[in-house]
């Protein structure tokens, strides 16, 4: 059955809620997965209906979020982004909250219903979370600018979720961080240096996955880590070789690298699990010759070696890039009578007179 739009009560209709409602009573079921957005009030109606618990794509999401967050910042982030979620919740959906409730500070004032102490003491603990994470965000900010006094080249890897992200920056930094074929099983940031072919150095990242319709309140939630990957010099876009929806995969990564501004940041294509498909390494080139794309498997270590040498050629350009900036920036300064300084010429001329 197809619907032109999704039922305003149910999302799909009073005939197959009824239908699935008696398949949920024959399986003994305990708990409904929507793989869509519901609105407050399908959800409500949908578990009232089935006397079952409702769980939208959205909460599984955040749920699944909130199990593998592991450092401070990235437990206020999912918390966030959940309090955002539950604020959307009270306002629109659970009006059996509304009942007049009277009392002293925290309790409510007089005649404050449930849902409006609820939706304020909400109120009040995102405003805590919001500058919590702003204070984090600073200090990172503050150790961006001591890095870029030490500049190094930096490199963030991401994907959609269980691509091997997290396998393929421990087969090449040898960090020993958790990865697991499960999703989003990687929610904190992990930098670790990679030592090059031709001997430099670069700084690599290993960031959260990505998802089809990612809940935007993560991706407000998670801007102070996602911007870390804006700042970067290289992408590795990591993608499921053996997928067979990676071009859908590849777009909604490419979707969200545009939403948090990191379209334009210089990228490599790498096709991983080669292993499971059958495919060789080998490397794919831009019309100016540079390496834009590797088929390699993190797990066997095929097309690792091709890979580095892509880096490497990235950091070469980098480093021809920055020289020449250098040393425009040095003439002016040179020539610039605004700065203060004088031309070599002019300084010996001056001391001869």
């Amino acid at each position: 059955m197809r619907r032109s739009r999704p039922d305003a009560a149910l999302f799909i209709g009073s005939g197959k809620a009824d239908e699935i409602g008696a398949r949920l009573a024959e399986s003994g079921a305990s708990l409904v997965l929507f793989d869509h957005e519901l609105s407050p009030i399908q959800q409500r109606n949908l578990s009232r209906l089935w006397e079952l618990p409702v769980m939208d794509r959205t909460e599984l999401i955040l749920d699944i979020f909130a199990r593998r967050a592991r450092s401070h910042e990235g437990k206020l982030q999912v918390e966030l982004a959940r309090l955002e979620h539950l604020s959307a919740r009270l306002v629109r959906g659970w009006t059996h909250l509304e009942r007049q409730r009277g009392g002293i500070g925290v309790r409510g004032g007089p005649g404050e219903t449930q849902l409006e102490l609820d939706r304020r003491m909400l109120g009040i603990r995102v405003k805590r979370l919001r500058a919590q994470l702003e204070q984090l965000r600073k200090q990172r900010r503050t150790r961006r600018r001591a890095r870029d006094r030490r500049p190094a080249f930096t490199v963030s890897i991401v994907g959609y979720t269980n691509a091997g992200k997290s396998t393929l920056f421990n087969a090449l930094t040898g960090a020993g961080t958790y990865a697991a074929d499960q999703l989003f099983a990687t929610l904190d940031t992990l930098t670790r240096r990679l030592r090059l072919p031709s001997g430099a150095e670069a700084v690599v990242s290993d960031t959260v996955g990505f998802v089809r319709d990612l809940p935007h309140q993560l991706v407000e939630a998670f801007t102070a880590t996602l911007e870390e990957t804006a700042q970067a010099d290289l992408l590795l876009h990591v993608v499921d070789a053996s997928a067979s929806d990676r071009d859908e995969q590849i777009a909604q990564v490419d979707r969200v690298l545009e939403e948090i501004g990191a379209r334009d940041v210089p990228r490599i294509l790498v096709h991983n699990k080669i292993d499971r498909c059958g495919r060789s390494p080998e490397v794919g080139l831009d019309r100016y010759g540079r390496i834009d794309r590797v088929w390699a498997s993190a797990v066997t270590g095929d097309g690792l070696e091709l890979l580095r040498s892509a880096i490497d050629q990235q950091v070469t350009t980098w480093q021809e890039a920055r020289r020449r900036s250098e040393s425009r920036d040095a003439s002016g300064a040179a020539h610039d009578p605004a700065a203060g300084a004088v031309a070599p010429d002019a300084a010996h001329a001056h001391r001869a007179a």
